[in-house]
């Protein structure tokens, strides 16, 4: 890196021991890559929760620093390495590349197996990506990290670029979780899990597996039902132990320094496995200026909706002096994480994990408002498809068309062709659904015609929710397609987009 050093550079790494991993360099200070591209390390740690210790996945480069940062122009050239006992595959989320190195257990691209290493190379796409295991439900173990590829027009701003994270977080194993909503227990719950992994195999009977329905859990905010317009939906599968901004909780949350009058860039990925939130900036006032990486004309707001899997990044203008804390706020809930930006001297407040007022659901307001920078071409579809979305909270059971993962019917893909998918929620449950190895526009919601943002991950709506999207088929390769909802996916929430030609 070079010795000379941005004054908001020095704010960020004058921060606390916690927040090193999180805040990024400063513009026009990325860190120069080795020789040879990076390697990324997949292992453990020991993170301390409110004050109990548990053990957790890692992602870190040689440097210790959470995740990946590359400078603008520079190659995805990366060696991940699996320092683990066990299997572990790596999902670029968002990214582009072949689908050979896009990191999902096809039989063609098998798990890293304990102590094996794998490279990438590829030209990445730039924004505010992250990267999590596909494998089994590791991501629950936080075996996630930042993905952050800057530009050369960020480079210029001189923002201090500043990267939270959010997760859910429990003390028990995730096959505990899905035991206690499918009513199987945790062995069964193994089981399942790894053979869909299998994608060459026979489906196993999920109607046997789910048929105990879901076991009883404490109440707290999982599962419940909220009442929306004369309709009930379901939210927040499941009663987390702790909300996490960058690992911490409100109990001890990272304070990041910033320059006083400064001028920050927000990039907030929701790593979460099954938890959707608000993002609060409080008295501040903020301006969407990409979603999923991608550039949208500005939105401004101090309160804006962030799905799992999504990302955005908010240009925030600060008043001279003080602390603003930016919250993530769980949806129809009163709990709530975040981090504390704060200028020099600023007094830190203290900040309940429980708020006074309890949210609504997330919905899709803010997608209507949106519009991408660099919308696709105009063109008309040469094929135009539809997928319900169906499932229930009893028996534990999510579907696409009526069929579970992995026994589907891939949908077949010609190269060169404009597709078009029109998204329809059956269920009374809100779904993320994620396209790997595309980004598509959001063209139309609720029958409404949008030229609405690009994304690589967009929320349907329970209850007849409609979104539509469209693509260009441009990508050979077989590609998932799935609910990023953790538990959602494991039961069957999947399906497969595959090119005509590619070898199975």
């Amino acid at each position: 890196m070079s010795s000379r050093l941005t004054r908001r550079l020095l704010l960020a790494a004058a921060g606390s021991a916690g927040a090193v991993p999180w805040v990024s360099a400063q513009a026009g200070q990325a860190p120069a890559a080795a020789a040879g591209g990076h390697r990324l390390l997949a292992g453990t740690r020991t993170l301390e929760v409110n004050g109990r210790a548990a053990r957790v996945f890692r992602l870190t480069a040689d440097s210790g620093q959470a995740g990946l940062f590359l400078a603008p122009g520079e190659r995805f050239r990366v060696d991940l390495t699996n320092t683990l006992d066990e299997h572990t595959i790596i999902h670029w989320h968002g990214q582009l590349p072949p689908w050979t190195q896009d990191g999902f257990p096809w039989p063609q691209t098998p798990p890293l197996a304990p102590g094996a290493t794998r490279s990438y190379d590829y030209a990445p796409i730039p924004g505010t990506y992250w990267m999590h295991s596909h494998d089994g439900l590791q991501e629950q173990s936080l075996m996630t990290a930042p993905l952050i590829v800057r530009t050369a027009a960020e480079m210029r701003e001189d923002r201090q670029d500043i990267v939270l994270m959010l997760h859910d977080f429990s003390f028990r194993t995730p096959d505990d979780l899905l035991a206690g909503l499918t009513g199987a227990k945790p062995s069964a719950v193994h089981d399942m899990v790894r053979h869909a992994e299998n994608v060459a195999a026979p489906a196993m009977n999920m109607h046997g597996m789910a048929s105990g329905g879901m076991a009883s859990m404490s109440s707290g905010d999982m599962g419940q039902g909220h009442s929306m317009g004369g309709m009930t939906m379901d939210v927040n599968d499941i009663d987390y132990d702790a909300f996490l901004a960058n690992d911490r909780t409100l109990a001890d949350p990272e304070v990041v320094r910033v320059g006083r009058s400064g001028r920050v860039r927000l990039r907030i990925i929701n790593g979460s496995s099954s938890s959707q939130f608000w993002i609060d900036l409080g008295t501040l006032k903020g301006r969407i200026v990409a979603v999923d990486g991608h550039p949208v004309h500005p939105v401004a707001g101090a309160r804006f909706p962030l799905a799992i899997a999504q990302r955005m990044d908010i240009l925030v203008d600060l008043p001279p002096s003080g602390a603003f804390p930016i919250l993530a706020r769980l949806e129809a809930s009163r709990r709530r994480t975040g981090i504390v930006l704060a200028t020099p001297g600023a007094r830190i407040p203290t900040i309940a994990e429980t708020g006074h007022d309890r949210t609504p659901p997330l919905d899709n307001a803010l997608e209507m408002r949106l519009a991408a920078a660099q919308p696709l071409r105009p063109r008309k579809p040469d094929l135009v498809h539809r997928i319900d979305l169906s499932g229930s909270m009893k028996p534990y059971r999510w579907a696409l068309n009526g069929d579970y993962w992995p026994h589907v019917t891939p949908l077949m893909l010609e190269a060169g062709h404009r597709v078009e998918i029109e998204l329809v929620n059956r269920s009374s449950m809100a779904h993320p659904m994620h396209l790997h190895g595309h980004a598509f526009q959001v063209i139309g919601i609720n029958g409404k015609t949008v030229n609405g943002a690009v994304r690589d991950t967009v929320l349907v709506t329970p209850r007849h929710g409609r979104v539509r999207i469209a693509f260009d088929a441009d990508n050979p390769g077989r590609w998932a397609f799935h609910c990023h909802n953790l538990y959602h996916m494991a039961t069957g929430m999947m399906t497969e987009f595959r090119y005509r030609g590619i070898a199975v």
